[in-house]
């Protein structure tokens, strides 16, 4: 179960925080990948670990205190011993530097949990920095294809509306013959009527 406190996801993003500056954006979807990949590996174990580093802390601290605890009664037996003036200061000074190693030991233990919180979020802004570049590449891939898209239709539309327009005009041109055909039938006719009168 130790091995738990290390996850694998934890080393994958600490390896592409080091690797981001250097990250192409070709390779920043399968940084994406990796690291959503890494997420849910983690999120299996998350609460085992959580427990597991728990019971550690609260091991180190009862270690801690007993550590004190068996200083202190030292002091005491050496202070039931000890008559002499200068003993008897010395084990006072010596318990009073064990009460301030006490609170010294809290001190730093608060300050490591602190540390540790902040390495987290360290790692955690990293990994965001690499997901937040890939929806914005994202972002920027989609305004291109709907850019691209939308001139496709316009093209398509101009197409279809100059088709229409050619068809429209070709099917006008083959209803209606030219004019000059049907000026020529008709001095045609006028003068195949007007002749037999004349010569009458």
């Amino acid at each position: 179960l130790r091995g738990l406190s290390v996850p694998w996801g934890q080393q994958h993003m600490a390896l592409v925080a080091f690797l981001l500056p250097h990250v192409p954006p070709l390779t920043l979807q399968a940084a994406f990948a990796h690291l959503a990949l890494a997420f849910r590996c983690d999120v299996f174990t998350l609460q085992q670990r959580v427990q597991v580093e728990k019971r550690a802390r609260d091991a180190a601290e009862e270690n801690i205190q007993e550590e004190l605890g068996q200083c202190r009664a030292a002091l005491e037996r050496l202070g039931q011993s000890c008559a002499s003036a200068g003993c008897k200061e010395m084990l006072e000074q010596l318990q009073h530097n064990l009460t301030v190693l006490a609170a010294a030991v809290e001190r730093a233990t608060s300050a490591a949990e602190k540390l540790g919180a902040v390495h987290q979020e360290a790692r955690m802004s990293r990994a965001a920095e690499v997901m937040v570049q890939h929806v914005e590449n994202l972002k920027r891939h989609h305004l291109r294809e709907h850019a691209e898209l939308e001139e496709m239709k316009r093209l398509i539309q101009q197409n279809s509306r100059n088709r229409q327009l050619a068809e429209s005009q070709e099917a006008a041109t083959q209803s209606s013959p030219p004019a000059p055909l049907l000026q020529g039938s008709a001095r045609r006719r006028v003068s195949i009527a007007v002749i037999p009168k004349q010569l009458l």
